[in-house]
């Protein structure tokens, strides 16, 4: 097997990427999911971002990809399985490899300020609901060695000044992250039910190595499938 990052034959969806100066944009872009033959969805909420969404998809296919834009709020189960129902439908496939939730919003209110509740409702429906949503309406067509990467903030451990209800969903989804690993995703990601080898730990460094892991620095990365203790 050759060491390469090909995607080819996978179904992607990256929630909240329908700006083409967004991280989401990004992800599917400059992360290469298109560019190594992943076929994406790329999801945005509001009506104005429509023609940015559509400009997005444009640039995957350009690059040889296969995208669809959909537009739903993701702040309801029901939003997330539209949005798993319509990558099915939009690919002819019966199964999502990946998904990347990235979706999410902010709320700026010191603790002393008047509180819009409306606004800090959204922050952790959005933030942490929608992604619990996603994750259940995505886990019933996704197969072993699916992916599920969940867009966290260095605010979820550090907290900020005036945005503490964005620095606080962030770790809440933190933690979400770390109870479906040991719940449902390790099933799923987890190469082999065996104990971990030398070429394991090799592939990872070979990962950090590579040029497209330069913003990665000063990390704790465990490479122990899932175990932690």
């Amino acid at each position: 097997m050759s060491d390469n990052l090909s995607l080819q034959d996978k179904i992607a969806i990256v929630t909240g990427s329908g700006r083409e100066n967004g991280i989401g944009a990004g992800i599917a872009l400059a992360l290469a999911l298109a560019r190594n033959g992943a076929s994406v969805v790329i999801h945005y909420v509001s009506d104005s971002v429509k023609e940015r969404a559509a400009q997005v998809c444009e640039t995957l296919c350009n690059a040889g990809s296969r995208a669809i834009a959909v537009q739903v709020a993701l702040d309801t189960i029901e939003g997330a399985k539209h949005l798993v129902g319509e990558t099915l439908e939009g690919f002819n496939t019966d199964h999502i490899d990946i998904l990347v939730n990235n979706a999410g919003v902010v709320y700026f209110c010191p603790i002393t300020d008047e509180v819009n509740t409306k606004q800090l409702s959204d922050v952790f429906q959005i933030n942490v609901l929608g992604p619990f949503y996603m994750v259940h309406a995505v886990l019933p067509y996704m197969p072993r060695g699916g992916r599920i990467i969940n867009i966290s903030s260095t605010n979820s451990k550090r907290g900020n000044v005036n945005i503490s209800s964005y620095a606080a969903s962030k770790a809440a989804l933190d933690s979400l992250t770390w109870s479906w690993a040991g719940e449902t995703e390790v099933d799923l990601t987890r190469a082999e039910h065996r104990a971990g080898t030398a070429a394991d730990v090799g592939d990872a460094v070979l990962l950090l190595v590579n040029e497209k892991s330069r913003w990665i620095t000063g990390q704790y990365i465990s490479v122990s499938g899932e175990v932690t203790y």
